[in-house]
């Protein structure tokens, strides 16, 4: 009798994970009130900013405004994808949307796939009705398009949300810990298909990484692909595959699950590698950013949009009020961040960190 691989159990389950509303419920109360964070750090924090005694701005004056897919963001901050399909998550969703509007934040939704299987879940989905000028991603996997997805499912969940652009989330970690899809061929020959046909439509493609990062490799292929921007997600924040060991119907994939929870590129690299393949295509840097001064890192180490999710759901999960405060304090801090090193605005803060040394 052969030996059973890691994933054999993929079956144990009557639904794979990922198609099961109730798992979906799961994933929020998981990351809402568990630990699942790396043990290991984005890298970001090595970074120290070049800090400009005679800076030629003025704090009140500096310019955060940025651009993306033809949206003007009123700063470079992004609210991640991470909750949808359930009625809970469709009012935390609302909540998100109503605060992107406030700022000018950018905003995807999480995985639309439940809402395209069965049209009554889209409700918890639509927030354009309370965010007019966001931009805003809609969202659904890579796994779905080797599954046969493609064109006309994109322009529905584009057109569910009144959406900007669209996310294709890349997770293969995550689907071979919580035994979801895990034949990934001819994904890139599928993306780069859907990449084509809406361009023609005028809707931009993005690919996201959910959190294990970006290698330079997996960049100029994705790029190759025609995709219209890259969201570099790197290790160091939210753990999916920790959320699927606390959400393992199994022992074994409990297992599997922590083995892999310090699976990635941590956020930093993620972003360098990125920036090595293109100097040129929009990246949104996401994974472990906490308060402005990482995401005023990312942007100067090559990022054009700094990203959080799990920080954003937390404190939308306690009130509208303390997410607003939230954002404006991570907004607060990045505008320091560029007074303290001379930056007039967001470009301006390209390259305005160096490497610090350990103290010896």
């Amino acid at each position: 009798m052969s030996a059973r691989s890691p994933v054999d159990d993929a079956q144990e389950t009557v639904a794979a994970p990922h198609r099961d509303p109730a798992a979906k419920r799961q994933h929020l109360d998981v990351c809402l009130y568990e630990d699942v964070e790396y043990r290991k750090s984005t890298g970001l924090e090595v970074w120290t900013f070049q800090n400009d005694a005679l800076p030629e701005v003025s704090l009140e004056h500096l310019d955060l405004s940025c651009s993306l897919v033809g949206r003007r963001l009123g700063a470079p901050l992004m609210i991640s994808p991470m909750t949808g399909g359930t009625r809970r998550a469709g009012e935390l969703n609302l909540r998100l949307a109503r605060v992107a509007q406030r700022f000018g934040l950018a905003m995807g939704v999480g995985s639309q796939r439940l809402a395209l299987e069965d049209a009554a879940r889209a409700r918890w989905f639509r927030v354009r009705h309370v965010a007019p000028d966001i931009a805003l991603f809609a969202n659904f996997g890579g796994a779905q398009l080797v599954r046969g997805w493609g064109v006309d499912e994109a322009r529905r969940a584009v057109e569910m949300i009144e959406a900007d652009a669209l996310f294709i989330h890349l997770n293969p970690i995550q689907e071979a810990i919580q035994g979801g899809d895990q034949d990934f061929r001819g994904l890139a020959r599928r993306l780069e298909a859907l990449c084509t046909a809406l361009r023609a439509d005028g809707i931009p493609v993005f690919a996201r990484e959910v959190g294990f990062g970006l290698s330079e490799n997996a960049a100029r292929r994705l790029i190759e692909c025609g995709v219209a921007g890259l969201d570099c997600a790197g290790a160091g924040g939210t753990s999916w595959a920790r959320v699927e060991a606390l959400c393992a119907r199994s022992e074994r994939r409990r297992i599997l699950g922590e083995r892999f929870a310090e699976w990635g590129i941590p956020t930093s690299q993620s972003i360098l590698n990125v920036r090595r393949v293109t100097a040129d295509i929009p990246l949104i840097a996401c994974g472990g950013l906490r308060d402005g001064m990482d995401v005023a890192r990312a942007l100067a180490l090559g990022a054009d949009v700094g990203s959080m999710a799990r920080p954003m759901l937390l404190r939308a999960h306690e009130s509208e009020a303390a997410l607003a405060a939230f954002v404006d304090s991570v907004l607060t801090e990045l505008r320091v961040c560029m007074f303290g090193s001379g930056a007039a605005n967001v470009k301006a803060l390209r390259g305005r960190v160096f490497r610090a040394e350990p103290a010896s």
